[in-house]
């Protein structure tokens, strides 16, 4: 190997290590950048859609389109803030009402049981009472640093909230405004040999992701609407909170579910303990898990086939298997971004690595149209 090539090779792998140090150092902005990607790529429809629009001789300017559809995401996003916030506060007023006293009473039983297993196992001391265990816990938890300091961070939590929704919303706007700016910075660093093959991946990329990102957006609206519709027929109260945060959780594919419907099952409970209508916890909790189980059948068996399959042209196996390598390698985080993930390098391996057999199996969906 000559002199050249070994110091194209150190340049080319000291180039990538100078990359991915930069990405990992500034990870907060690569965070802002990917959510205003995504938002980005939810809102292009809507400006696509307000530019053939025409009145007469009049046509919407492309920056007045843009602007229009980052104020409908920011509109959506403020929307379900002004109704989530309630719902909390409301929740947390319901919590504060229990009668401590009552619940107590109600649940001697299963509180002496746990206190005698829990002497028998030696978790407690055969000198202390579960009640007066868990206090002192309770005393360990909450005291005065502690508090302090999650103020302090609360406070710095505010602070970088506000810097990152301000990015995001600018970033954003830039995005929908000039809509090849990122393949523009891409074909910078690619050799220009790889050009075409490149703007390829870029647009077959940002197609499937967009169908798939809106697709995301549906089912999550859906999900909100089912299950606090189905609880809120049984008369469950707090239904809208619980519902909504289930929808949420349905982004995390296939544990998001079973989050969603214990933090659900809490949700309740905590309300019925709140009016003091203890023997209604089974049957609230029964309603809730059913509600969740009928909306997730819905979602498994209409919602997801297309978005997890349809929209980014995969079969629903290699979904499963890549959902849970992502799961394997970073958790609830590589499970949301396990799919988009998969989809770029799939588009990748399709134009660059297109004469393997392996690749053409795995990229023939994409190829049909």
């Amino acid at each position: 190997m000559s002199g050249i090539r070994k110091t194209q090779i150190a340049t080319t792998i000291a180039g990538i290590a100078l990359i991915v140090f930069m990405l990992w150092y500034f990870s907060n902005i690569v965070a802002y950048f990917l959510i205003a990607l995504v938002l980005s790529m939810i809102g292009r429809p809507l400006v696509k859609l307000l530019g053939k629009v025409r009145l007469g001789r009049f046509r919407i300017p492309h920056v007045l389109s843009c602007l229009i559809a980052l104020l409908f995401i920011i509109f959506i996003f403020a929307l379900f803030i002004s109704i989530f916030i309630p719902l909390v506060t409301k929740q947390a007023a319901l919590i504060s009402r229990i009668d401590l006293d009552g619940l107590s009473q109600n649940l001697r039983e299963t509180l002496i049981w746990a206190e005698n297993a829990m002497h028998n196992t030696g978790l407690l001391k055969r000198d202390m009472t579960l009640v007066a265990f868990i206090n002192e816990n309770l005393e360990n938890l909450i005291n005065l640093d502690r508090v302090s300091k999650f103020l302090n961070n609360i406070l710095a939590f505010a602070g970088s909230l506000f810097v990152g929704i301000f990015s995001i919303i600018f970033i954003t706007f830039f995005l929908l405004k000039e809509e090849h700016i990122v393949s523009g910075i891409i074909l910078l660093i690619v050799p220009e040999k790889y050009h075409y093959e490149t703007k390829n991946v870029f647009n077959e990329s940002k197609h499937l992701l967009t169908r798939y990102f809106i697709g995301i957006s549906i089912e999550v609206l859906t999900m909100i609407t089912l299950i606090s519709t189905g609880l809120t027929i049984f008369g469950i109260e707090n239904a809208l909170l619980i519902g909504f945060q289930g929808g949420l959780m349905n982004v995390i594919p296939y544990l998001g579910p079973v989050i969603g419907a214990s933090i659900g099952v809490v949700l309740g409970i905590t309300t019925v303990i709140s009016t003091g209508m203890f023997d209604q916890i089974l049957p609230v909790m029964l309603i809730i898990i059913a509600t969740f189980v009928g909306s997730n059948l819905i979602d498994n068996m209409v919602l997801q086939p297309y978005i997890y399959s349809s929209s980014v042209k995969a079969h629903p196996l290699e979904i499963f298997i890549v959902l849970l390598m992502g799961g394997g390698l970073a958790g609830f985080v590589g499970m949301i971004l396990a799919i988009p993930t998969y989809t770029i390098i799939r588009v990748i391996a399709g134009q660059f690595l297109s004469q393997f057999r392996l690749v053409q199996k795995l990229t023939e969906r994409m190829r049909m149209r």
